[in-house]
């Protein structure tokens, strides 16, 4: 078994071998700059998790992983044009230091390198592996359509919310995990669990993204505090506080986020709102409710406890963080 950080080893070694800076560099240098600005990479570590819970070989997994964060990066250079996003990871977005032409284009060439890196796998794997990457492609487009419409929405359900989260993110978590347990020949039964284990650890995840955008004791570099609320976006934070707000306060909050420039005094406001409603306490149990759920189908995985091992402590990190 390779411990989280042998496998973030294998990735990043990986990621510089199949680096490829070819002619027109206008178009492959973007992408050598997204890959190279950070990231935790955690698509491609839980491919080779999902592969190695189930006795597969690393190697035979190592170009799928490497495949999710090709895709992964292509969705950030898009959603960050989407956004008008002048940051990503600190650092200029892709379409502020290559221009937009330039970082659709590239963004382009990573989602079919993605399909490049899954040519060489078996074809009964294959056939299930695109199958599952097409289906998560698909969601996730939805997903942020989703996030795109709910901006110019008043208000939005618990319903409205999860339905965005799970293709934004959580979809993608659960056929990382997947993927890497198909490639390893899981039956289907165990690769459908990890599938939801996935899902899951993506909504803790994203969950307690939103939790720290406000609540956080640290903010990450490039990153402003509260950033969701000077945005407007409609978080797990806004839908909760709507559902636990009397009308008075659902007046106020509505009326803060009415307001489009940014305004220190509305953050403030909605931040003072969100305490004196208890939704800071109410998304940290939910955080909870979700991550014991995905810890419970981890105990069901029908592998040796030893192997499962990684997950629960990548698991334990990616909920446990402070940023």
């Amino acid at each position: 078994m390779h411990s989280i950080e042998e496998l973030h080893q294998i990735i990043d070694q990986a990621i510089e071998k199949n680096l490829d800076i070819k002619s027109p560099r206008e178009l492959y240098e973007p992408i050598e700059y997204i890959l190279g600005i950070g990231g935790k990479r955690i698509r491609p570590l839980i491919v080779l998790m999902g592969n190695q819970m189930f006795n597969g070989l690393i190697e035979d997994a190592v170009k799928p992983a490497i495949a999710m964060e090709y895709f992964h990066n292509f969705t950030l250079m898009h959603d960050d044009i989407m956004d008008s996003a002048p940051l990503r990871r600190g650092k200029e977005a892709v379409h502020i230091k290559y221009g937009i032409n330039s970082a659709i284009l590239s963004g382009d060439t990573m989602l079919i390198r993605a399909y490049e890196l899954l040519e060489d796998l078996p074809n009964d794997v294959f056939k299930e592996a695109i199958r599952l990457f097409n289906k998560t492609a698909i969601e996730l487009c939805e997903g942020q359509q989703y996030d795109v419409n709910y901006e110019t929405q008043k208000e939005i359900s618990f319903e409205d919310y999860y339905k965005m989260i799970k293709g934004k993110t959580a979809v993608l978590v659960g056929a990382c995990l997947k993927l890497g347990a198909l490639i390893a020949g899981a039956p289907k039964e165990e690769a459908d669990r990890l599938y939801e284990i996935g899902l899951n650890l993506g909504i803790a995840y994203q969950l307690k993204d939103d939790y720290l955008d406000v609540f956080g004791t640290s903010v990450k570099i490039g990153k402003k505090h509260a950033g969701d609320i000077y945005e407007n976006k409609k978080t797990i934070l806004f839908v909760t506080a709507l559902q636990n707000a009397d009308a008075k306060e659902r007046d106020e909050l509505l009326y803060w986020y009415n307001i489009k420039a940014e305004n220190i005094d509305k953050v403030y406001a909605v931040e003072k709102l969100y305490r004196k409603l208890k939704v800071n306490k109410q998304i940290a149990q939910l955080i909870k409710d979700y991550t014991k759920k995905a810890k419970q189908l981890i105990d069901e995985v029908a592998v040796a406890e030893e192997k499962k091992y990684y997950l629960r402590e990548l698991s334990e990190m990616l909920i446990d963080r402070q940023e």
